[in-house]
């Protein structure tokens, strides 16, 4: 039986379809998604594959879903030493550092051509500007996401983003793990504030305004992009990369944190990252595990239909949790989330990258985890690829 890979265009998610938000910022109560109610209980509205591609995973082992699932972290300077993960099939790369070499695309691409069937890696980049920038040598020096929205106009930071946007395609990148669309005025970042001049504003229509201006930027130079951190960590106590931490309460967050995100789904944007924070009157659990933030909240309340992404598993909040990013990512697959990231130093990735995919494909063949939750974060990833899986 063949396989024929088919391309297709997402017009629905071009900067035409942003424009036209259509969302409401009337969030439902903490009743409808109290901590206590088990996953699967709010009604759903996720897309589901075409039946030929769900004909398709069906057939597909469950370390090759697994591998799809998994974002392989590497320096941008060492792409060539995550050939054998890539060629395993794994769904993505997370690229890390902050002076891109020169000849970055050619390397990507000929990593690419390792990728099983065709089906090529997803390539990201934490490019938001001011201090969070890791190709600066060429995309350009951006301003810091606070300063954008003080200096800029919408349409000045959407042009900026385009602009951007095209030269990470140029180098390579096809997600931007921006923008940031948490509330927060204060300092940093720092270790006590994860976001700081990160953030675009702490008043919610300057959020809003400007990240989905940087959205539709990216959009239309071709780029992912990925708005974060869901469902808000604008005021948090604490920077969750190096400890426990958690947002705003959630009856707060309903009022204000949580509306730049309820606008980004309504105006059809294609991936959210969720936090590592706990949520105060939701979950006590990191959100990035929590089965009320992501299957409950933003699958069944908000109606997102796209893809989710772990914030990394790595961090200091999930392992005070109790979570190893094994496990970490096997519950992050349970919650709802479709990909999970997680770093580790350069000798360490290899095996890390096969525990985590021995770990999700154990999880499946011991019923920890459903398989067609497995099959459905596999279709969503491929839909963010702008793969059609087809039987020719």
């Amino acid at each position: 039986m063949s396989i024929r890979l088919c391309r297709r265009a997402l017009a629905a998610l071009g900067a035409g379809a942003v424009l036209a938000s259509g969302c409401s910022t009337q969030v439902p109560g903490p009743a409808a998604a109290g901590s206590g109610s088990p996953a699967g209980t709010a009604s759903r509205s996720v897309a589901s594959p075409s039946p030929s591609c769900a004909r398709l995973l069906s057939s597909w082992s469950t370390t090759r879903l697994a591998g799809q699932t998994v974002v392989v972290p590497v320096d941008e300077d060492r792409v060539t030493s995550i050939s054998a993960e890539i060629a395993s099939g794994a769904g993505g790369v997370i690229l890390f550092g902050s002076q891109a070499p020169p000849d970055l695309a050619a390397t990507l691409h000929r990593l690419a051509t390792k990728a099983p069937e065709g089906i090529a890696p997803m390539v990201m980049a934490d490019e938001e500007g001011g201090v969070v920038q890791r190709m600066a040598n060429l995309v350009g020096r951006m301003p810091s996401a606070r300063q954008m929205a003080a200096t800029m106009s919408s349409t000045q930071i959407e042009a900026l983003a385009t602009q951007v946007g095209r030269k990470l395609k140029a180098a390579g990148v096809t997600v931007d793990l921006a923008p940031v669309l948490d509330l927060d005025g204060r300092p940093g970042p720092s270790s006590s504030n994860p976001d700081g001049t990160r953030s675009f504003s702490l008043t919610e229509s300057v959020a809003e305004t400007a990240g989905l201006a940087f959205a539709r930027g990216l959009l239309a130079a071709g780029v992912v992009p990925v708005v974060k951190h869901f469902p808000g960590l604008g005021g948090a106590t604490g920077n969750t990369d190096d400890k426990a931490a958690t947002t705003l309460p959630w009856p707060t967050l309903r009022r204000a944190g949580l509306l730049p995100f309820t606008a980004a789904v309504g105006a059809g944007l294609p991936a959210v990252m969720i936090a590592n924070a706990g949520v105060p009157g939701l979950t006590s659990t990191p959100a990035s595990l929590s089965p009320t933030v992501i299957t409950n909240v933003l699958r069944g309340q908000l109606h997102f239909t796209g893809l989710v992404l772990t914030d990394s598993l790595s961090a200091g909040a999930i392992s005070t949790a109790g979570y190893p990013v094994p496990a970490a990512s096997v519950q992050a697959l349970k919650a709802g989330a479709d990909m999970v990231l997680f770093n580790a130093s350069s000798s360490a990735v290899a095996s890390l990258t096969r525990q985590v995919i021995q770990a999700i494909a154990d999880a499946v063949d011991s019923g920890k985890l459903a398989r067609s939750r497995l099959e459905e974060a596999v279709a969503h990833i491929l839909t963010a690829k702008h793969v059609d899986l087809c039987r020719g």
